[in-house]
């Protein structure tokens, strides 16, 4: 049996996503432009893998995007990716410290401005192809990963009203790229992973449709032992609900609303206490912020609260 996942999540990639309200890049959604580096610190990012080392996190997720350099469709990558070798050596490194690194692309049509052009394709045979050859790439690059996070959060209206392109899939037709995806990663030996959010505006769907061979990634970064609001109220549901249902999660902590360590705290023993040891596979925490210098304290911040969650309700985890 594989042990606990005890994870943490990095930005390779900055163009996931822009902030909700602001529209997106040109870029990305006119000419299919390249010209937008990441400016991913690399001193950063070994700060960041030696710190979370030291508290033995045994994973580390990577949202991938356009920083790698792609032999199937090198127009996505940005102007400073990594080339392939540059990332083996990385995971490698990774590897030798105890951590198992797992890779992301977000598919869901809110985050998926690293696609350039092929953001504007969505479920046409181009963006299937497309589709296809970057999950084959980065499986082959990761060494046939057992994980593969293809996100798929946040695919709503509210999240893309002021792009000038707004694309959301919806009902049957966000399944059928749904079970696309999820195929391809299966044909490279990969799990699929989301993001269960899904679940909370269409749970009768998700019920229906959602296989159990992928692992759940629910969030709620506020309070879970007191939900300030309904919608907070149905994320902390939504645990409880994929638990009934006999889904494997790892639950996903973040200091992104309470810097102070409350979310981890909370996500780590209210899990514990709630949710069945057998389906329960780990944990994951998301800070949120780029890989850059400036940031590198709200990145170890996240990374040093999720540990002493970790301490305090599964010292027998740690060494």
């Amino acid at each position: 049996m594989k042990p606990m996942i005890w994870s943490y999540f990095l930005q390779l990639s900055n163009h996931m996503w822009n902030p909700i309200g602001v529209p997106s890049a040109s870029p990305y959604l006119v000419d299919g432009s390249s010209g937008v580096n990441n400016n991913t610190d690399i001193e950063t990012w070994d700060k960041l893998v030696d710190f979370i080392a030291e508290r033995q996190y045994n994973m580390l997720v990577i949202d991938v995007g356009d920083a790698i350099k792609y032999d199937s469709h090198p127009e996505i990558s940005a102007p400073d990716a990594w080339d392939k070798d540059f990332l083996k050596k990385k995971l490698d490194e990774n590897r030798a410290k105890g951590i198992e690194p797992i890779p992301k692309l977000n598919f869901s049509t809110g985050h998926c401005e690293w696609l350039k052009e092929y953001r504007l394709m969505i479920s046409t045979p181009t963006y299937y192809k497309v589709c296809a050859d970057l999950i084959a790439e980065v499986c082959e690059a990761f060494g046939n990963p057992r994980l593969f996070h293809i996100g798929m959060d946040e695919e709503d209206i509210g999240h893309q009203t002021k792009h000038g392109v707004a694309i959301v899939r919806q009902g049957e037709h966000w399944w059928h790229d749904a079970f696309f995806l999820f195929k391809e990663c299966e044909k490279h030996g990969a799990r699929p992973w989301v993001w269960s959010d899904y679940y909370w505006h269409h749970p009768e769907l998700f019920t229906k449709n959602m296989p159990k061979s992928v692992l759940q990634s629910n969030w709620c970064y506020r309070s879970l032992t007191n939900p300030p609001n309904e919608i907070q109220q149905v994320r902390v549901q939504t645990y409880l609900d994929l638990d009934r249902m006999g889904f494997d999660q790892v639950p996903t902590s973040s200091t992104w609303a309470l810097p102070y360590g409350t979310n981890e705290f909370e996500t780590v023993g209210w899990c514990r206490d709630k949710l069945s040891p057998e389906l329960l596979k780990g944990f994951l925490t998301v800070p949120w912020n780029w890989t850059q210098p400036h940031l590198e304290y709200f990145l170890k911040n996240d990374a040093h609260l999720f540990y002493e969650a970790r301490k305090r309700f599964y010292p027998e985890t740690l060494k």
